[in-house]
């Protein structure tokens, strides 16, 4: 037997694959819609580096047609298929994200970290006068939790804890999504919580990986 062997598809998850073989049962309308939505990670990679390009170079956006169409056009040289971009919802996520993002001066795309186990990346963040902002862009649909922001502070708060003054220190977490902002202000009681909960998901399984 001799097998083909398709090294160009390693890494590649098929559309009408065999681990997620829901689309066994779809009808025609849904096979096409599973297809454009196959694109969502694509979208939401471009559409962040998109709106992370204009905060950094403090382009702010206009309500207009006109940049509206400067990112979809954005999207469609990524060969991004039109009838996958919902450029409506996107446009207005994007729009307050980035002149928000501005008028903060926030950073994009800044790292946070407390350990290898436990890491990740800000959409926007700043920290001054005592305000910690942590803003995160959306390009899905299902509906989004401040859980995720209150980690990013949590990590943000243990990385620069010998920088800053944690007590005396405000939080704003904002998700934009779906054409709304949703603003959330946790006390400082709520976000040390979050911290112990890393510094102890961090210890238990470095203990395990000792006693290994």
């Amino acid at each position: 037997m001799i097998w083909n062997e398709h090294s160009d598809l390693k890494g590649k998850h098929a559309v009408l694959g065999a681990s997620q073989h829901a689309w066994l049962n779809d009808d025609d309308k849904k096979l096409v819609q599973r297809y454009f939505n196959s694109y969502a990670t694509e979208i939401g990679t471009a559409v962040h580096e998109y709106a992370g390009k204009r905060i950094y170079r403090r382009m702010g956006l206009l309500d207009n047609i006109s940049e509206k169409n400067a990112l979809l056009m954005y999207l469609l040289e990524k060969d991004i298929p039109w009838k996958a971009i919902e450029i409506d919802r996107l446009f207005y996520n994007v729009l307050p994200y980035v002149n928000d993002a501005i008028g903060y001066k926030m950073r994009v795309e800044q790292p946070l970290w407390y350990s290898d186990l436990s890491f990740g990346t800000a959409d926007a963040i700043s920290y001054s006068r005592n305000v910690l902002r942590i803003h995160d862009l959306k390009t899905g649909l299902s509906p989004a939790s401040m859980d995720q922001l209150m980690v990013y502070a949590g990590w943000f708060f243990l990385e620069y804890r010998k920088q800053i003054n944690f007590q005396k220190s405000k939080t704003e977490l904002r998700i934009y999504q779906n054409q709304e902002v949703l603003c959330y202000t946790p006390t400082n009681q709520d976000i040390s919580g979050i911290m112990e909960k890393i510094v102890h998901g961090y210890v238990t399984i470095e203990n395990e990986i000792v006693e290994v």
